[in-house]
């Protein structure tokens, strides 16, 4: 699953790390070497 908007919260599984896209370029975020999980809401 790739990044598609400005917004969206993705959140590392192993280390809780989390992100707020500010720029949509496509793409996965990656943290401790997995792909990130989007978080809803």
């Amino acid at each position: 699953m790739g990044v598609k908007s400005v917004g969206e919260k993705y959140r590392c599984e192993k280390c809780g790390n989390e992100v707020v896209v500010t720029r949509a370029g496509g793409g996965t975020l990656v943290c401790c070497g997995e792909d990130m999980k989007k978080v809803e809401g």
